[in-house]
């Protein structure tokens, strides 16, 4: 017990340590950010979500005592929040229902069935999606004035060029706005998203991760997900915070389904010549596209979701019974 809460005071340590290193203005300190609930999330991996719970509790009060609750709300809602919750979704696990009574004067360990990683990803969805709206708020309380903000800081990034190019310069921005909402889920969903699997990856190397590694090419959403994002997309035709809210939506299940396009890109390959050389083809030309291949990433995710390829490939992969005897 003693040292669960040691490794949680540490933890919660270094992630206020590294969240508060953003007011220095030091270009390190954009990484450090970035990587903030990693040590969150190894004690909510590694020694439970207790450990996780204290070591938020405590970053977040020294945060708001030193700094003040614009600094400590923002570390519980994007940070300590999915660090905690996350951790605890990965460790829920029952017996299998199929596992019967083993044989034998040893009993053998039941096989157990553990949180599935498709609703984990929903939940990441999710908590980008709420990050980006806590984000939001902060810079105003009603469509309208958030995106006067916005656009005062794109004029300032971009500076005078944007005063003297007229017209074509306005148009970009307000492009630019239409598209931050979807750009900031997209980017808290995959900070988070990295950060959970470089912890799994930690605490597995350590033999601290009480749950088996997932066989991340089975991973599907739930079926209700498809309904949830048909909705999200009808409410962007809409105006003010629900037209964020639904880009914000939009984007991350588009992301998550694009996840689930890899996972089935990686089973229907299974027994292909060369097997290596095209995935790495098709990563390869993900990142050289700036990321627009992953729009068909997600439409092959939301294909499989409907139509079931992989049950359908692995149903005919299955060897033929044998004859009876």
């Amino acid at each position: 017990m003693m040292t669960m809460i040691l490794i949680a005071i540490a933890a919660g340590f270094a992630s206020a340590l590294m969240f508060a290193s953003i007011i220095s203005g030091a270009l390190i300190s954009l990484l450090l950010l970035y990587f903030t609930p990693l040590p969150l999330m190894v004690a909510g991996l590694g020694w439970g979500p207790l450990a996780a719970t204290i070591g938020g509790i405590g970053a977040a009060t020294g945060l708001g005592a030193i700094f003040g609750l614009p600094i400590c709300i923002p570390f519980v809602v994007m940070m300590a929040l999915p660090a905690w919750w996350l951790g605890h979704l990965a460790l829920l696990g029952r017996p299998a229902a199929d596992a019967g009574p083993s044989e034998g004067a040893t009993p053998a360990p039941p096989a157990m069935e553990w949180y599935p990683i498709g609703r984990l990803l929903l939940w990441l969805a999710g908590f980008g999606t709420l990050s980006t709206m806590a984000t939001l708020l902060t810079l105003g309380t009603d469509a309208a004035t958030i995106t006067e903000v916005l656009r005062g800081a794109l004029l300032r990034v971009l500076g005078p060029r944007s005063a003297a190019s007229g017209n074509e310069i306005q148009q970009r921005i307000d492009v630019a706005l239409m598209i931050l909402p979807a750009a900031f889920a997209i980017s808290a969903m995959t900070m988070l998203m990295l950060n959970f699997w470089l912890a799994a990856r930690i605490t597995a190397t350590s033999g601290r991760l009480r749950r088996s590694w997932p066989d991340l090419r089975s991973t599907e959403l739930p079926p209700m997900t498809l309904a949830a994002l048909s909705a999200a997309i009808a409410f962007c035709f809409s105006s003010g915070l629900l037209a964020m809210l639904a880009h914000a939506v939009t984007a991350a299940l588009l992301l998550a389904y694009a996840l689930v396009g890899f996972a089935v890109l990686h089973t229907l390959t299974v027994g292909l010549k060369g097997r290596g050389l095209w995935l790495a083809c098709t990563y390869t030309m993900v990142v050289l596209s700036g990321g627009w291949l992953i729009v068909a990433m997600a439409a092959l995710g939301i294909a499989d979701a409907i139509f079931g390829f992989r049950q359908r490939f692995l149903h005919n992969k299955r060897p033929p019974p044998l004859p009876a005897s």
